[in-house]
């Protein structure tokens, strides 16, 4: 009886106290949408820029690009994993512009005399995940691949050091 009591009480004591999982950063990533190739991907991208219309004002772009960027990351990364490297080093650069509109919307803020204290956390939190999943792509990505599309030249894309500007962006939030 003993026993069973004392098992109880140390099954209730780990459920209360769940193990700490270190995190290097707390911003979180959406889920992947519809990927290239999928017949919704051609809706989805039209969709957004429909919506790019709706955020007006340097806050809800700043919103707006921030999310983008974030997508678009999150799709570069599953196309990476599955070795898709043309059409990952698209959503990256995709990734990449919106994450510079994001930082130029801040800009627009501070030069309104808005208060971008928070927003500029946001951003800087987005900007360590981000470099988070960049620097983990870059760990299972060849330096260099040689994509030869169908009856023409190939084309050489250097993945690392793509990779390596996509970080410096990110960085440039911070300064």
């Amino acid at each position: 009886m003993r026993l069973v009591l004392l098992l109880l009480l140390l099954i209730l004591f780990l459920l209360s106290h769940p193990p700490k999982i270190a995190a290097e950063s707390s911003y979180v990533l959406p889920y992947p949408s519809f990927m290239p190739g999928n017949k919704f991907h051609s809706v989805e991208v039209v969709w957004d820029k429909i919506l790019s219309f709706w955020y007006f004002g340097s806050f809800s772009q700043f919103q707006y690009n921030l999310h983008q960027s974030d997508q678009y990351l999150v799709e570069a990364k599953t196309l990476f994993e599955y070795k898709q490297y043309v059409l990952a080093m698209n959503s990256l650069e995709k990734s990449n512009g919106f994450f510079i509109n994001s930082i130029d919307s801040l800009k627009s803020a501070k030069e309104e005399n808005k208060d971008i204290t928070d927003k500029m956390m946001l951003l800087q939190n987005a900007s360590e995940k981000h470099s988070e999943v960049l620097q983990d792509i870059d760990r299972f990505t060849p330096d260099l691949f040689e994509w030869t599309p169908e009856k023409k030249y190939p084309t050489l894309i250097h993945i690392k050091k793509n990779l390596q500007e996509a970080v410096e962006i990110r960085r440039k939030s911070y300064e």
